[in-house]
């Protein structure tokens, strides 16, 4: 949490989130999105943000980049980000296009978006797009800009950069645009990286690929990372911490060991519960989650989760919104009983 003596974020404190909103408009009125998100990141740590679709794990995140939609409203709440460890910055409240924005997404902090083909332009090759990141942030010569587009080309394994560079994104496959993109979101040496959902849309050969191409260069480069996805078992492989978001909150936070083997809340047991594992006693069928994601409309009161929850309590799950109750190392969970439900697989 935040230094409260002079309000300051700790020493190894990255990015931190505190109590971050953000809706949209709509004819049907106002759709809350993202409700008193907290996280945080630490310098040279993975953080592996999960949940369901819907969840507000990539609209928090463009929160952070200033990416959001025109209709988009941002209520309370802070983002504060200090890449260098002497300049803390206030991202929430700027304008997408504001020049400290401008210096800081591409510059101090890269996405990874989910789809590539969407995401990089289709009418300027490779190497033009990256040559325009580094020239922009970097001032540097056209020729300085080209060697270092075809040095991170290769450093993202790419065969043959010297060619590829002048290639458009059509023309490579799906885990060579994502290879590319991934270089270019590395342009400038960033101190965060945001991955979202970067594997989604690749065969299972070629996101193990990717995965260890990120976890290769964040050792090699010190940075680090923000990783949305919807596999566990992505996060078991990348993440240091986890967070896990359920219509908006952050319902679970904690190590990677805690939240797998001591998840303390009842939408994290329910995600684990439902993934396939090698060795698992035979069953009819896996676990699933009772019911569906409300509707953004009409969300539950007290505990958002407590209309599809095994160990809700309606006098009191559905009436009081939860306590965050905090665990050893770091872990805390949003919910009434936490601490006090059945051990985990019980």
């Amino acid at each position: 949490m935040l230094d409260k003596t002079n309000n300051k974020m700790p020493p190894e404190r990255l990015l931190q989130l505190d109590d971050v909103e953000v809706a949209f408009k709509t004819r049907d009125g106002l759709v809350k999105a993202v409700d008193g998100v907290n996280y945080h990141v630490d310098r040279g740590e993975v953080l592996g943000i999960v949940g369901e679709s819907g969840s507000g794990k990539s609209v928090t995140v463009r929160a952070i980049m200033r990416l959001l939609a025109r209709n988009a409203e941002e209520g309370k709440g802070e983002i504060r980000f200090n890449p260098d460890g002497d300049t803390e910055y206030r991202l929430d409240g700027l304008k997408r296009d504001s020049r400290l924005m401008r210096k800081l997404r591409g510059g101090r902090i890269g996405m990874v978006f989910q789809e590539p083909m969407t995401a990089l332009s289709p009418v300027h090759s490779i190497g033009t797009q990256i040559m325009r990141t580094v020239m922009l942030h970097r001032r540097v010569s056209k020729e300085a800009a080209r060697a270092r587009a075809i040095d991170l080309l290769a450093r993202v394994q790419l065969p043959q950069p010297e060619r590829l560079v002048d290639s458009y994104p059509h023309q490579l496959s799906g885990g060579m645009r994502q290879r590319a993109m991934i270089a270019l979101a590395l342009a400038c040496d960033p101190a965060l990286l945001i991955a979202d959902e970067p594997t989604t849309a690749l065969d299972v050969t070629t996101e193990a690929q990717i995965l260890e191409l990120l976890k290769s260069l964040q050792q090699e480069l010190g940075m680090a990372i923000v990783f949305i996805t919807h596999n566990f078992g992505v996060v078991a492989d990348i993440a240091d911490r986890v967070a896990v978001m359920y219509l908006g909150r952050v319902v679970e936070t904690g190590l990677v060991d805690d939240i797998f083997y001591n998840p303390q809340h009842p939408y994290t047991r329910a995600l684990l519960g439902s993934i396939p594992r090698l060795g698992q006693k035979k069953q009819r069928r896996l676990s699933v989650i009772k019911g569906s994601v409300p509707d953004p409309y009409n969300i539950p009161s007290g505990c958002v989760f407590h209309t599809r929850c095994d160990y809700a309590d309606p006098s009191v799950c559905a009436v009081r919104t939860p306590p965050r109750v905090p665990f050893e190392r770091g872990q805390e969970a949003l919910c009434h009983f936490a601490g006090n439900l059945p051990e985990a697989g019980a």
